[in-house]
């Protein structure tokens, strides 16, 4: 099948934006999951990685005393669960299970329907690569999921930092890219002249877009050597807004990936930074007279939502990350995400 048959020949309704949508919810819902799965530490329950053979959790009591037994195998029982009793490693099974569970339900999800488009020649022209570009990531996705566990199933009983952090950064690029489609298949427009002020505040909305997937980014480094659980005060990080120990380590580039204290200190440097970034495109925006009355509510919910995000994490700081604050402080950061790729795209 060639690229130019998996066009449509004719104006294409919402049903492949609707379905876009839908595939950016499981996403939303993959990276709560994924979060709660990290923070009641069940990644590291599931010993193999079969895609298929994978989808059926234990069904009997021989089965689930196997899944136990190699878990006993691995640096975290040995190291950390020592003692652990069957009911308890169950209660960590069952987040892993459903987290890769619901991967596959989004691989499903969006290879079907991708399908059936393309044979009915739903597809808009000019798309199709694109959405197979997303498949071909989602699919490295999986692997990237696996790469990550596999980093804590060797000597030390936690997953890389490194690689967690890819896989979640993987993780809001892919929703980043079906969001954005699906937000041009809805509003498809002709080509229109621009102001060379809203070409420039455009380009500034996509930085500020890229500077929250950045601070998300650094989030996910806070969450890999579990940074979120030291310097809990707000604004002094233990008295001090540099602290002392920032530059603890040597050499000195190792405190940006290893240090606490440095690592959760650039993460509350570029929070600063993105409200001042959100607070100068609202002001920006309305000096823009051509710029459409979208993007103006656009970047109000934006700044709405970065409000309630910033609340969000003083308040799973202060508190020594609770998992209910802490998976809301991780979904939180999809919809701020989504909102900057919004007044983005309604500047483009």
């Amino acid at each position: 099948m060639t690229g130019s048959s998996l066009v449509a020949t004719a104006k294409p309704s919402g049903a492949v934006a609707a379905w876009l949508l839908l595939c950016c919810a499981l996403v939303f819902c993959m990276v709560v999951v994924g979060g709660v799965t990290r923070l009641t530490h069940s990644g590291l329950s599931i010993t193999e990685w079969q895609p298929i053979v994978g989808t059926l959790p234990p069904l009997s009591d021989a089965d689930w005393q196997a899944a136990f037994d190699k878990y006993k195998l691995t640096p975290e029982y040995r190291d950390v669960n020592r003692g652990m009793t069957l009911a308890a490693f169950k209660g960590i099974f069952w987040w892993e299970y459903f987290h890769r569970l619901l991967g596959r339900l989004i691989g499903v999800a969006f290879l079907l329907p991708f399908v059936w488009f393309a044979v009915r020649r739903k597809i808009p022209e000019g798309y199709a690569a694109k959405l197979l570009g997303i498949f071909v990531l989602g699919g490295l996705q999986g692997a990237m999921g696996w790469y990550m566990v596999q980093s804590g199933l060797v000597d030390d009983p936690r997953v890389s930092q490194f690689r967690l952090t890819a896989h979640l950064g993987l993780a809001f690029v892919i929703f980043g890219a079906m969001f954005w489609v699906a937000l041009s298949l809805l509003e498809r427009r002709s080509v229109e002249r621009r102001s060379p002020a809203r070409r420039s505040v455009f380009r500034f909305a996509v930085a500020v877009a890229a500077l929250v997937l950045f601070m998300v980014l650094t989030g996910g480094m806070v969450a890999g050597i579990r940074a979120g659980f030291a310097y809990n005060t707000f604004p002094l990080m233990n008295g001090a807004f540099v602290p002392p120990e920032l530059f603890m380590l040597e050499p000195w580039w190792k405190n940006f990936f290893w240090n606490m204290a440095t690592v959760q200190f650039d993460h509350r440097l570029v929070a600063y930074a993105l409200v001042a970034a959100v607070g100068l495109l609202w002001w920006r925006i309305g000096r823009v007279d051509d710029a459409p009355p979208r993007a103006r509510r656009a970047v109000l919910l934006l700044g709405l939502l970065l409000a309630l995000q910033v609340a969000l994490g003083i308040a799973t700081l202060l508190l020594v990350v609770p998992l209910p604050l802490a998976a809301t402080h991780q979904a939180g950061a999809v919809l701020v995400f989504a909102a900057a790729l919004n007044v983005a795209h309604a500047l483009r």
